[in-house]
């Protein structure tokens, strides 16, 4: 499932092959307005084609635009997609429990800018698990990440009414996103030292005392290294609790120029794997942190895809980001970018400084933006 491709029709369409990248592949189609044509989708696997939770995500891409051609064969083995315009307005989706709610945000992030009415998202399903970014950690680094390129305004956030932890999920979050004509592109260069650490330690349905021992243990860590660290707790009971107990946390370091680094953890689902005490969440969950931080750049890990498209997408002049060391999954999106959009990007490889041999290799990323203009956006 290497998924490479040929791309003799790209000007007609992509080709791909297997289920990986699933997201990317349909994400840059709609924003590019290129077909897509997915192959072999677990082909060989005795339950072949689309998992529910893929085709779960059609179904809200579907939601968002307009005349979009969606086919898939009887195995679901194979996947037509027609993208359609980003129409955008109020939409609501009930998540696969699969994977959580994180799965279908980071795709919305992507393209809600570029709708042609301002988003209103009803997500319902698992707030927070082990696999995705949860929506806190999406709140708390991809938002500001957004504002950076000019993506920003009153209408603009991600609420949590309900949380709901996996498996049974029963959590509700609104997303509001408004519209760009363009993007601005950035020089994003200099992350500066970390200022202040901020986090919430959340539980439902079990023991509100869960929470502040997790913030105990986190604290042991992390102030060894900073002063100013403030973990709230967030206990949802009732209704807005979901259908399932647990509870993790979410950590976020804020560095002197704006920028947002961050770990988190969530308690593995009931009978799945073995239960963690909430001290060693904690406590692995800032290591996690410092090991972001020592990554460093301007943007943490999991939101490296993000940045690297809005810089495809800007306006047609030079955006530089500096990055930690690139993920494979963004390595991959580098890889799609250039399918869908022609773009390469320069990758230059900073070496850390004498004095900052703790940091790990920095990569220097700089491309000329598509001067991408959103056509879908009424004219007012």
């Amino acid at each position: 499932h290497c998924g490479r491709h040929n791309n003799n029709m790209a000007s007609h369409g992509l080709t791909y092959d297997g289920c990986n990248f699933f997201r990317q592949r349909l994400v840059l189609s709609t924003l590019s307005g290129k077909r897509v044509k997915i192959s072999n989708i677990r082909s060989k696997e005795d339950n072949p084609g689309l998992r529910d939770f893929e085709a779960s995500f059609i179904r809200l891409l579907d939601k968002v635009t307009n005349g979009s051609r969606i086919e898939i064969n009887q195995t679901g083995s194979v996947l037509f997609y027609q993208p359609g315009l980003l129409q955008g307005g109020s939409v609501e989706h009930d998540c696969n429990t699969q994977r959580s709610i994180g799965y279908y945000l980071e795709a919305l992030l992507m393209l809600a800018p570029f709708m042609k009415t301002s988003l209103k998202a009803t997500l319902r399903g698992v707030t927070n698990d082990p696999i995705d970014p949860t929506v806190d950690v999406l709140k708390s680094t991809a938002l500001p990440l957004m504002k950076k390129f000019g993506i920003d305004g009153e209408g603009f956030d991600l609420k949590v009414v309900k949380r709901g932890m996996a498996p049974g999920g029963g959590g509700e979050v609104v997303f509001t996103c408004p519209v760009r004509r363009t993007i601005r592109p950035v020089q994003l260069m200099d992350p500066g030292k970390i200022k202040r650490i901020r986090g919430v330690a959340y539980s439902v349905r079990v023991s509100p005392q869960m929470a502040n021992r997790i913030v105990e243990s986190a604290r042991g860590v992390l102030n060894q290294f900073i002063p100013d660290i403030y973990i709230y707790t967030d206990h949802m009971k009732g209704a807005n609790s979901g259908k399932s107990p647990g509870f993790g946390l979410t950590l976020v370091a804020e560095t002197l120029n704006g920028f947002f680094l961050s770990a988190e953890m969530s308690s593995t689902p009931q009978g799945q794997g073995d239960p963690m005490l909430p001290e060693d969440l904690g406590r692995n969950c800032a290591k996690l942190l410092l090991e972001e931080v020592h990554r460093g750049g301007c943007v943490d890990s999991s939101n490296q895809s993000l940045a690297l498209l809005l810089m495809t997408l800007g306006q047609q002049d030079v955006s530089k980001v500096l990055l930690g060391p690139l993920s494979p999954y963004t390595i991959e999106f580098l890889r799609h970018i250039r399918d869908f959009f022609q773009i390469m990007f320069k990758v230059e490889v900073r070496k850390p400084l004498e004095d900052e041999r703790k940091g790990g290799d920095k990569v220097l990323m700089t491309c000329v933006g598509v001067g991408y203009s959103n056509i879908n956006k009424s004219l007012k």
